[in-house]
Formats: structure tokens, sequence, C-alpha cells
């Protein structure tokens, strides 16, 4: 330390530490000449500097903003002190210029440096306090703003204290003295000014501002606010405001509703409202150009960016100071000190170097956390809100699954990257402090170690183009199997139906196997890199000591420890390398496919609305002029040509028309769903939209109806009524309160179109589109609807309604016949008929559909009408009272309390997992144990004169390669470890969601499986087996560096046991909340998800109501509310890790005292080096080991949350080997259904109660009754989608509960109620397990009138089909599934409601189809058209889960009080009003 002091003092002033006059005289510090006392004037303004930067960063209060306005007057007390101290900072800056020019004009030397730095320096730093303070101090918080003025009058009160006690005992004043006593009166004034000057209005005139700024933000309620929003300086640099919260979280398992909100600044919304407002101005200074999400996100964020990056460079200046103080250390243990008392100076310098490392590290891992939480909140918010707009071009590209994997995957990685971010730069930083250090230590050897350490991170750049390859590639493999998953979980149901989930299980394991082969790649990348960066301090320190011996650099103690303590130093930073360059790969790629998807096309949906309207649109509601349509925008293919219509307010206009004519299309393009590539198309007045396939929101009924508008109890109980709710809601448990699972699965297809019909009434809008909503609806109530919902309710509104329900078109003003795409004709029914043949042929195939030969039979011999009060006493029966059970959707579940080793056994017990872990750990144990082996030697020997140089280093280097080598095979070991382990639980999770029964999918929500086999499975890919090794080797490193320290110096263990019990208590007091914070945490991430793949799935009924912000904001709240036990865990984490800090602080200090206070040549000065380049690294190594435990503990919730869907009760097996039915079974299709009893859970009601009858073989077999009478409960007992809770069902002679499940449901045929089509081909979606020939799939495409629109693709059997067939029109889909039938020829076939959405010429040529190619099967039809099931042999009627009738048709019309005769006359009623109508025109 002499040299540095000899450059910075000069020989005169204290030229060694055996000079008489030097030391640490107090005499000698007062004097204002002596560079004692200018050392100590620098510390001061270095400390007055740091306090300046945390006061400009330090957060401004929130109400600063009002408060402005009192600064638009500067006082006279901040004149004042500007003026003088501004001046007085020149003086001292001129000062120091001068004499720097003078040293160099008279010595030709600027040395010693003392005076002209000291002036400089405090010149600078007293010019940028007093103007800053005096000019600038509005735009800064009070508290830190006040104590740096308290600093700055302290420290000017010292140094001016000493400067008069040396001229008082010296009887001379020097121009420093009167400096100092300027400097005081300075300072004075400045305080002056931050007390008096600024004047922060009074906290009552601030109060007036709360309630306008709680309601500015829509905090009308008073939340339980984070205590960070109000935390004191001292509370937010100690994390003093969290202990509240860690209380609760010890006395109790914290809830969600214990955690407390994010404050304002932190909210999704405040982040998304800065983001877009930064993008629009980017965007009006260069409205040319697309502005750039990242620079958006950047600027956003640049002042925290800033802050955080200061902290740290102070830890990286603070940690590097280690290695100097311990070579002052071994200098002072071998008796040369400096000056007196240096010992316990360099102690007290030692404890505070690492305090204040501590400090800035938390408090820049905490700041850049909070940064990535902004982050990922604003990218989640602009991801949701882009989907909302999204145009349908773009929704072919980006499907649901990928969407959702953008909010669960990627801006999760994106969110995860800030805190990486500044280690990019702060690790070179370390290395260049690290490398002036060793030149020091081990002059021109240090060319040697920067020779590797370049080597090192050049291997490395090829290493990181292929793992950011392989990356890529493994997003996109994940994408495809997500995309293939989400299908199928959706499709439950049809797979099931269809005994193709094992087909499709085997597909996604496929898809599961690519993306395997990627991850494998991925993880050897990463384990080379961790490899080459864990054993490069070996290599450096070989390389290095090498050139020390070529270069004959004399290696002693204080030379080779400074060595080591720097690497050991360095080498946590560069082992994190391969992990930095791993976020940063995952997130480059995870933000390159958000922007792809951020700047994809979105709808110009506004363009069709009207804002002000004309005189000559006041009449009309919808104008079409001369309009062509394109879904994909391609104006040379239209899907709607040539459309003009002029729809006037209050007119009622049907569509009709073939399947896939355009009449859906014509109601998307009036909502604005389509593009238009030609002519005008305006639309006037707010919509209301009723979608072809309901869309319900998991919720409650009365939230489905609402929709987000304000519960008007009589309009509500009117819009019930109309819709044919109040019986429905009567029989549910909960009535309108009962909670709907997604996408509505327990209510009946009729019910969930009436929740519907009810949104759209009770929105009160001014144009009704209506997309055939009575199809799902029996006779009875499509009548009901028809009459009091389409002609009373909506009597004087605008209705657009797609029917193909001929009966109630004389009603309407006006009918338009679609053909291909066009308006074939618009008149009034009467016109139509007498003036279109194509119009007449659909009339006519009604009537042949209708039967109405058949029908008049039995007419004419009922005379009379029967009253409706009539009709309902006969289906319904008393009332049941049905028990209060619990609601459908569960609260998700999740682990409590502490679960131990639980999930970490699971991770490790799949396929040999325990053994390879094991060699793994054992591996790092001889690596660790190889390194202290090493240090050792070198401590031992180093300075013994009798082992050669030579011989020193060649056993240190091979003690070196062969730990290497341990460490190789530790790497290895945990690739192996991570791929068996996924392999294993996936395959489980696949198998266990696969065959789980449709109970389970009925009361679980989409997102909560998706989040489980996206994020969740994500996570122990990639990031459990890493880190399971990383926080084994870390916590053996800690262990290791505190073990050597109490062997060398024993005496430490006084301090480090009661240390090492403290650590362990507080890390249990924080794992407490921790771990319920992490859980919490997961849980809300599904409601994120969930919402998300919800408002995906309606997002056109979004659009139709114009509840776009309303969702938004849903989206934003559902945000904060994952946000804020995320926040509320990260900085639990700082909590701990700064607390463990302070203790591994006080046993290094403790250890350091020691060395010092015991006389010299206790212990060897290589065993010093040894002790102190050990716990030097102490506090890293502890960071390191509790982030890596902290991290793991919340990965590891991932393995817990994938185990709960790895057990859940299965389904009856697929295949009874002893029990198989015989090949050709059934044969004659005889089906025996006796006493049947079916209930959808244990505490549930019997949906049907016990129903006996026999459908013999060949018959044709009809099932009637109202909607939710339980006719598809019948139909999934016989397929075994529910198991029979009494009685049983016998096909021909085998009791189907015998066998398996597989052999059961592939023998049936059946055309499902919902027409599902996957993502593949048209080949694929009829025959997608690769069955049949193309030849035979032609024929079966030309039975079912789907030839031609097939043929018409350009590729044919190859053509494609997009997520759930959208680009087929919902008639074509439902042609598919009878496609499929028609492939399979099953001896038994079940048609559910199957011609529902097929208009009544098409139904016509089906039914023919079906009676011709199956007339020798079972064929069982549900239906709610009549005429379908007129030429049935039996009819079966059901109601209320009860047999009502059983009987030929003919006969049960015939008798008075037959439920299948009532529902035959209001068919007939109303068919026989159309037939007038047809008569008189």
């Amino acid at each position: 330390m002499g040299s540095l002091w000899t450059l910075f003092c000069g020989d005169s002033d204290c030229p060694d530490s055996h000079s008489t006059d030097c030391g640490a005289d107090l005499i000698f510090l007062t004097r204002p000449s002596s560079c004692i006392n200018h050392v100590l004037t620098i510390c001061f303004d270095i400390l007055l500097l740091i306090m300046f930067f945390v006061t400009i960063f330090s957060k401004k209060s929130s109400k600063s903003s009002h408060v402005t306005a009192s600064f638009r007057n500067v006082s006279s007390w901040q004149l004042v002190s500007a003026i003088y101290n501004g001046l007085l900072g020149l003086f001292y800056l001129s000062f120091g210029v001068w004499i720097l020019e003078e040293k160099l004009r008279k010595a030709r030397t600027s040395l010693p440096l003392h005076w002209w730095v000291l002036f400089m320096l405090h010149g600078f730093i007293w010019l940028l306090l007093g103007l800053t303070i005096s000019l600038r101090g509005h735009h800064f918080s009070r508290p830190p703003l006040r104590l740096l003025s308290i600093l700055a009058l302290l420290f000017a009160g010292i140094t001016c204290s000493l400067s008069v006690f040396a001229a008082i005992l010296g009887k001379e004043i020097r121009i420093k003295t009167v400096l100092d006593m300027l400097s005081f009166v300075g300072s004075g004034v400045l305080i002056l000014c931050t007390y008096k000057g600024y004047r922060y209005g009074d906290d009552d005139e601030n109060d007036l501002y709360d309630p306008l700024l709680s309601s500015a933000n829509g905090d009308s309620k008073t939340y339980n606010v984070t205590p960070f929003a109000k935390a004191s300086f001292l509370s937010k640099y100690t994390f003093w405001w969290l202990n509240p919260l860690m209380e609760e979280g010890k006395e109790k398992t914290l809830e969600d509703e214990d955690i407390p909100k994010l404050r304002v600044d932190d909210r999704a919304e405040s982040c998304y409202a800065l983001y877009t407002e930064v993008y629009d101005r980017q965007k009006q200074s260069d409205p040319s150009s697309q502005p750039s999400i990242l620079k958006t996100i950047l600027l956003c964020h640049w002042k925290e960016i800033i802050v955080s990056g200061f902290f740290a460079f102070l830890k990286v200046v603070t940690i590097s100071a280690g290695p100097i103080l311990l070579k002052a250390f071994i200098q002072v243990a071998e008796g040369k000190e400096s000056f007196e008392y240096e010992r316990y100076i360099l102690v007290l310098t030692l404890f505070f170097t690492k305090i204040l490392e501590s400090i800035s590290q938390r408090q820049w891992y905490f700041r850049s956390r909070l940064i990535g939480l902004k982050v990922r909140s604003l990218l989640t918010a602009a991801v949701y809100q882009k989907q909302l707009r999204l145009s349908n071009a773009a929704k072919l590209i980006h499907s649901s699954g990928e969407i959702m994997n953008y909010v669960t995957v990627d801006a999760y990685r994106i969110g995860e990257f800030p805190f990486w971010f500044h280690q990019i730069w702060t690790t070179s930083l370390q290395l260049c402090f690290a490398i002036i250090i060793l030149f020091q230590a081990v002059g021109l050897a240090t060319i040697a170690s920067m020779i590797v350490i370049i080597l090192t991170v050049l291997c490395n750049m090829p290493l990181a183009k292929l793992q950011h390859k392989f990356q890529s590639k493994l997003m996109v493999a994940q994408d495809e199997r997500l995309k293939a998953m989400s299908e199928a979980l959706v499709n439950m149901k049809v797979l099931k139906l269809y005994a193709w989930e094992t087909h499709f299980r085997h597909v996604i394991e496929k898809l599961r196997k690519i993306e395997d082969k990627w991850l494998k790649a991925v993880q050897l990348r990463r384990a080379y890199n961790s490899f080459l960066f864990w054993s490069s301090p070996v290599l450096v320190s070989a390389a290095t000591f090498g050139a020390c011996y070529f270069l004959d650099v004399p290696l002693s103690s204080s030379n080779v420890f400074t060595f080591v303590a720097t690497l050991r130093l360095v080498q946590d930073p560069v082992r994190s390398i391969p992990d930095v360059v791993g976020v940063f790969i995952q997130a480059k790629v995870a933000f390159a496919r958000i922007v792809k998807f951020l700047e994809a096309p979105e709808l110009e949906t506004a363009s069709v609305r009207v804002k002000s309207p004309t005189a000559d649109d006041m009449s009309h509601s919808i104008l079409f002029k001369s309009a062509d349509l394109s879904w994909d925008e391609n104006p040379l293919k239209p899907t709607l040509r040539k459309i003009s219509l002029a729809v006037k307010r209050g007119d009622k206009i049907a569509i009709c028309g073939e399947v896939g004519s355009g009449k859906s299309t014509l109601l998307a393009a009036v909502l604005g769903e389509v593009p238009i590539t030609q002519g005008i198309v305006q639309v006037q007045g707010t919509i209301a939209y009723v979608s072809q396939s309901a869309w319900i929101q998991t919720g409650s009924i009365r939230e489905n109806i609402l929709f987000g508008s304000a519960l008007d109890n009589q309009r509500y109980q009117n819009v019930l009524e109309r819709c044919s709710l109040v019986k429905d809601l009567e029989l549910l448990p909960y009535g309108d309160l009962t909670e709907i699972g997604e996408r509505g699965v327990n209510l009946s297809g009729g019910q969930k179109q009436r929740v519907q019909l009810a949104r759209a009434l009770y929105k009160d809008a001014d144009i009704y589109l209506l997309d055939d909503p009575f199809s799902a609806v029996d006779a009875h109530t499509a009548t009901n609807l028809f009459n009091e919902y389409v002609m009373g309710a909506l009597s004087e509104k605008t209705v657009l309604l797609v029917t193909h329900q001929v009966d109630f078109l004389p009603a309407f003003d006006s009918v338009l016949l679609m053909s291909d795409g066009e308006i074939l004709h618009a008149a009034s029914y009467s016109q139509m008929l007498s003036s279109s043949q194509e119009f007449q042929n659909l009339v006519h195939a009604h009537k042949e559909t209708a039967g109405s030969g058949r029908l008049s039979e039995v007419t004419s011999s009922q005379k009379g009408k029967v009253s409706s009060k009539e009709i309902r006493k006969t289906y319904s029966e008393k009332k049941v009272k049905t028990p209060v059970g619990d609601q459908l959707i569960k609260k998700e579940e999740k682990e409590v309390g502490d679960t131990g080793f639980k999930p970490y056994i699971l991770y490790l017990k799949q396929s040999k997992g325990f053994v390879i872990f094991s060699v793994a750990a054992l591996c790092h144990l001889t690596f660790v144990i190889g390194q202290i082996l090493q240090n050792s030697w070198m401590a031992a020997n180093v300075d013994d004169p009798n082992i050669n140089t030579l011989r020193l280093i060649l056993v240190y280097l091979l003690i070196g390669v062969v730990s290497a080598l341990f460490l190789l095979t530790r790497t290895l070991a945990t690739v192996v470890l991570g791929m068996q382990s996924s392999r294993a639980l996936f395959s489980q999770l696949l198998i266990s969601l696969f065959r789980a029964p449709m109970s389970f999918y009925d009361s679980t929500p989409l997102g909560r499986i998706l989040s489980r086999v996206s994020s969740d499975l994500s996570i122990v890919d990639l990031d459990v087996p890493f880190n399971l090794i990383f926080t084994v080797g870390s916590t053996t490193n800690c262990y290791a560096n505190l073990a050597v320290l109490a062997v060398i110096t024993w005496q430490v263990l006084f301090v480090s046991i009661p240390m090492i019990y403290l650590a362990i208590r507080l890390q249990r007091y924080y794992f407490s909340s921790a771990k319920e914070l992490m859980r919490i945490n997961g849980t809300t991430k599904s409601f994120v998800a969930n919402h998300l793949a919800e408002s995906v799935a309606g997002v056109t009924t979004i659009r139709a109501f114009k509840e776009e912000d309303r969702f938004f904001d849903k989206n934003l709240e559902l945000i904060d509310t994952n946000g804020s036990p995320y926040f509320h865990y990260f900085s639990a984490n700082e909590w701990l890790i700064q607390r463990l800090e302070t203790l591994s602080a006080t046993v290094l200090s403790f250890a350091g005292l020691c060395m010092v206070l015991l006389p010299p040549g206790t212990f060897s000065s290589g065993f010093i080096g040894m002790a102190l380049s050990y716990g030097l690294s102490l506090n890293m190594s502890l960071v390191f080991s509790i982030n890596n435990q902290c991290m793991l503990a919340n990965y590891i919730i991932s393995v817990e949350r994938l185990d709960q869907y790895m057990h859940i009760p299965s389904e009856a097996p697929e295949v009874i080997k002893e029990n198989r039915p015989p090949t050709y079974w059934p044969t004659e299709g005889k089906v025996e259904i006796q006493d049947l009893q079916i209930k959808y859970r244990p505490d549930a009601p019997l949906v049907l109660r016990g129903i006996t009858c026999t459908f013999k073989g060949g018959h044709k077999i009809g099932i009637v009754g109202r909607t939710g009478s339980g006719k598809t409960t019948l139909i999934g007992a016989l397929f075994r989608l529910v198991e029979p809770f009494g009685g049983k069902i016998v096909v021909d002679g085998i009791n189907i509960s015998r066998i398996g499940l597989h052999d059961l449901r592939s023998r049936f045929g059946i055309i499902p109620q919902d027409p599902t089509l996957f993502n593949g081909t048209v080949r694929y979606n009829l025959d997608p397990l690769g069955r049949h020939t193309d030849k035979e799939i032609w024929e079966v495409l030309g039975k079912c009138q789907l030839k031609e629109a097939v043929q018409e693709k350009e590729d044919g059997l190859d053509s494609s089909v997009v997520e759930d067939g959208l680009n087929w029109s919902m008639g074509q889909r439902q042609l598919f599934c009878l496609g499929r039938a028609l492939l399979r020829r099953s001896k038994i076939l079940v048609l559910d409601e199957a011609t529902a959405s097929i208009d009544n010429a098409t139904d016509m040529i089906l039914q023919k189809t079906i009676r011709t190619e199956f007339a020798d099967c079972t064929v069982i039809t549900v239906a709610h058209r009549i005429p379908t099931v007129m030429d049935s042999t039996m009819v079966l009627a059901i109601s209320d889960g009860k047999l009502v009738e059983y009987d030929e048709p003919m006969k049960l019309m015939k008798r008075e009080d037959s439920l299948f005769g009532q529902l035959v006359k209001e068919y007939w009623s109303h068919y026989q009003s159309a037939e007038t109508q047809t008569t008189t025109s």
C-alpha cells in the first residue's frame, strides 16, 4: 500500500510507517496541509456524490405533480444559495486547476496528487450540489433531499472544525482554512434553502388531491395497497416495509386476499398507458415508419434502468475492493503496517464495504425485478388488447394456442430478462477491475489470464449462436405441441365419442418427441457452456502461474492469494454468463414472436359503423352499396359478391339459403368482421349479436346475461320470461347464480342458446343479428321464442335472422335468399313464392321433410286446440326440489404449507432420477474438495523455499484438471436427469389427462390445464434440472467457504455457529410466506390464461357488443392480481438475502479481526490469504446459494402443479382383455335399457330417473322432449361418458358396462350435437386413423353433399381445415360429421340433433342418405325438428329425466295426453300458418 500512498501524498508528508512524525496522530489529521486531512475530505466528497445519485433516482412523491405550481416563483433562499454555492464551487475548481498548472510548470509533474485533486473534486461536487439543490430541488423527493443537505452540513462542519482547531494550535491561517469556513456557511445556506425555500404544500392541501387521484385511477374502493407505496427512504433500502406481511405469513397460511395490491405506478393499467403514450408520441414524430416496440419499452423505463444500473456499478466497485483489502491484511499480519491502528481501520472498512455491497446488490436486483414485472404486465396487456382487434387473416397465422403461449411463456421469459440485463456489462466491468488488480499482483503474467478469458468467451460464441437456433426451433415445436393439445383438450368429448383419444395422444407424443429433440440440443449447449465457464478458473490459474514461472515472477502468499481471491470473486459472475446468454437468447426469441404478433394486421371495424349519419342515412340501419367482401382480403376471390341491401329501422329480415351460401358471413359483414374489397357498408346504431355456436363465459348465468350492464330487476325478469329461461333456472341448484363451466358445459345446447338470446335482449340494442338461434331448441320452445322474442320483445328493433325454419318466414318484412355468396332474391314471403323458383324449391323441400301426408291424417282426426297450460302440465311433473350441492367449477387446487421434500422426491423418482442426481451431487462435492486441496497446497507451500516453483505449479494444475473432469460428469448428468424426468412427467400427465372422465373437463377451466402443459411444463423442461444442480452446487460452495474460514481461524466458530442458527431461523421464517406467495402466483397466472382463452373464443361477440374496454379492464385487473404475489415474493427474496448478507459480513469481519489481533506469526500468511480469499466470496456464494434455493422453491411448484393433474381418477379401462366383445359386435343392433339412473356427480340430483325400454335391431328410434329433459344425457350413457348410477344398458346381449371403453365407443357411430373439425386436411378430418382409401372418401363426400365444395378447393382432399374448422360453415361441419359416420359403417348410429344447422333441402337429402345407407342399422335420433323423427319406427319421449311414453309415432299421436302429440301439434300449427300464406299468395 506504500507505493499508492507515495503516489498520492508524495514523500514529504508521510513517507513510511517508520517515520516518527507521521501517524494517526489527531494533530496530523487536523493539519489542513496534511495528506490524511485531504483523504478524509475526499472520502466525504465521494459519500456526498453517492448520496446525490441516490437522491436523484429516488422516487418523487406521487403528489408532486400537483405541487409543482408552487415553484413557479423561485424563492430568495434558492437564489442566495445558488449564487453563493455556485461561486464557491467555481473558485475551488479554478484554484485546483491553477495548482495543477503551477506543478506542471515548475516541477514538470502532477505528483503528488492530493492538493489539486482535492480542490478540483471538491469544487466539482460543491458546484453540482449547490446548483442542483438550489434550483432543481422540486424535482426530487423531500426526505432524501433534506438528508443530502444535512450530510453536506455535517461534513462541512467536521472539516471546518478540524481546520479551525489546527489554526488555533498552529497560530496560522491557510487558504484551505478560509475555504473550509466558507463551505460551512454555504452548507448552512443550502439547508435553509431545502427547509425554507421549498414549500412542499401543506399536507391537507395535498390530501385534497387524493380522492381525485384515486377516482381518476378507478380506485374508489380503499384497497389494501402495498406498504412499499408509502415506505420511507430507510424502509425501502432495508425492506423493512415487508415485515407486516412476513409476520402474517408466519402466523397463518396466506390467502389471496391477504396480499396487498400493487402501488398505482406498478399496475398494468399505468404501465400500459405509459407504453401507449410513448408509442403514439413516436408515431407522431415519424408517421412514415412503424415505431420500434423495444425502443418504446426502453423509453418507458429508462430511468429505472439507469438507477438499477447505478446500484449494479456500486456493487462491482465495492466487491472489487475485496482483494486490495486482502493484500493489506496479509501485509499487516506480516507486521508491515503503514500507520498505527491500520488493522482496525481495515476491519471496519471490510465490514462497511460488505454492507454497502449488500445494499447496492439488493437494490439492483429488486429494481430490476420490478422493471421485469412492469414489462411483463404491459406486454400481457398489449397481447390481450391486440387479440381483441386481430384481423381474420392474422388469426390464421396466430392460433389461439399460440396467443396463449405469448402470454404464458413468452411474456414471462421477457419479464425475467431485466433481472439479468445489467449482468451483461457488470461482468465485463468486474473482469476489467480484476485484470487491474491481477496486474498489480502478478505483473505481465496477467496477459496469460486475459488470453484464456478471451478464448473462453470466443469458444462460447458459436455455442451461443447454436443455442439461439435451437431455442427458436424448440419454441416452434412447443407451439405445435400446444396447438395439438389445446385442440384435443377443447374437443375431448368428441374424441371420446369417436374413440379417437388414443390416436390423438399418439399424435401429441410424436410432437413431444420432436420437442424433446430440440430440448436436448438446447440443454446440451447449456451444459457445455456451463462446463466451459465453471472450469475457466482452473484454466486461468494454470495459464497465469505457468506464465509466472516462465517470466520469473516471484510467487508469494501476498500475490498468489490476491490472485486467488480476485479469481474467486469473478468466477460466480463468469459462471452465470451461460445463464445470461441463455436468458438473453430466450428473451430475444420470445420478444421477436410477440413483436410479430403485435405488428399483425388489425380489423378495420370502425369503417363500418357510422358515427354522424347524414339525413339520407338516418332512415337506414344497415346499408350495403354494391359491396364485395372477402375473408382473406383477396379482391379476386370475394366471399360475398355484389351485395346491395338497405335495411330500414324496425325491419325484420330473414336470411335463408343452403349450407355454405354465405348467410353467417353476411351477418359478420354487418359486424365489420369481413374486410370490404369494394363498395360501401354502413351500419348505424348499437348491435346485439347471437352467434350460431353459443359462446358462454365461465361465471354465473346472471353474469352471462347482464354482460357488464347494471342489474335492473324488472327488465331482467322480463328478459328471462321472454327467453323461456324461468323453468330452467328453477331446476338449477343455485338458480341464475349457478356457476356455468367453461364454454357452458353444464347447460344443454338449447339452454346455452337461450342464455345468449337473453344476453342480447338485455343489451337493448338497435340492431339484432341472430345467427340461426332456434336450431338448438325444440319446436315448442322455438315457436315460443319466435313469438315472444322476435315478434314481441324486438317488435320495434331492426332484426336480421338467419334461419332454416321456413315456418317463421311469413312473419318477416322481407326474406333474403342467398346462394354462393350472392343475394339471389330479396322480397316479402309471398312475392318470393310467386317469383323465385329456388325459394319454391326450399319451401317444397320443407313440406316433404315435414311429411305433411302423415301429419294431416292425424290432425284431421284430432279436433280442438290444446291450451298451453295443459301442454305445460304434461311435461312438468311436480317440481323436484334439488338439494343444494357444490358449484360446478371448483377453486383451483394448490398445496398449502410446507410440502417439504415431497415435490423434489416426486421429480427425482422418475426413471433413475435419484441415481443420476446422486452422481451429479457427488461429482460437484469432489470438485469443491479438489479446489480446496488446490488452494491448501498453495497456502502451505508457497512460502516454502524447499519446494521449487515448477513442482508447486504442476501439483496445483494436476488437482485442477482432475476436479474439472468431475465437473464435466456433473454437467452431463444434469442434462440426462432433466430429460428423463421431463419425459416421464409428461407421459404420465398426458395419459392422466386423456384418461380423465368427462366430469373432470366439465368442472375444470381449460386455462388451468393449459397453463400446466405450457408454462409449468416449460419450467420443468428448461429450468428445474440446472437449477436443482446449481442449488446443490452453490450451497456446497457456501458451506465450503465457511468451513475453510472456521478451520483456519477456529475462533470464527464463536460467531459463525450462532450466525448459522440465525440464518436457518430466518430462512424458515421467510419460507412460510414465500411458498404461499409463489403458489398464489401460480393459481392467479391461470386466471390470466383462462380469461385470455375465453376472450379469444368469443372475440366476435365481445366486439359486436362493444365490450372490448370492459374485457380489457378485467384483464388488467387479473394481471395485477397475478403481479402482486410475484412482487411480494421477489421482495421477500431480497429481504431475506439482505439480512443473511449482514450476518456473513459480521462473520467475515470477525475472522479478519481475529487475524489482525492475534500476534504476528500465529497464522502463516499463506493460510491468512486462503481464509480471506474464501471469506471474501462468502457473501457472494451465500447470495447465489439462497437465490438458487429460492428460484428452485419457486420452480419446483411447477412440478407440484403438474402432479395435481397426474393422478386424476381415470375412466374405466379402454380394453378389458378377458371381456372383449366379438369382432363384428354388434351384429343385430338391439339395445335394452333397464332401469337406467344417471347422476353427473355423487352429490348431484339424478338426471335420468329409471328409464326402461328396448330398441329392436334395425329400428329407427326417435328421442324427443323439451330442452334440458335429458335426451343428450341418455346418449352420453350409451357411450359411457357418464357411468350409470343404477341399472344397465345391454347391446346384443352384452352389458356395455363390462367391456372396455375403446371396444364400446369404436363400434358405435355418432353425429354429435356440436360439429367439430380439427386442424389439418379434409382427409384427416374424415379419417384421422388413415383406414380408408381416397376412393372411399370421395364416395362418402358425394353422399353427404360435400363433394363439390371440396373439389372447388385447389388441394382436394388435402385442402386445409383451420382451427375449429372456421373456414367451413356450420352446416358443412355437420356434413363432415355425417361423412365420418358413413365411413365407420356402425350397426348402431346415433344422431344427436345432427341436422340442426342444415337447411331443409340438404336435410331432406341427408335423411334419404341415412335411410338408404343405414337401412338395416339401428338409428337413434335426438331431434328438435319433428319431421326428422316422423318416419321413425318408434318414438321415445322424455321429460325431466323420466320416460313419459314409448310407442310408434302414429299411435302416440292418436293418444289424447301424448307429449309427442303436443309437440307435433305445435309444429303443425305454425307449419299451417306458413301453408295459408302460400295459398293466399
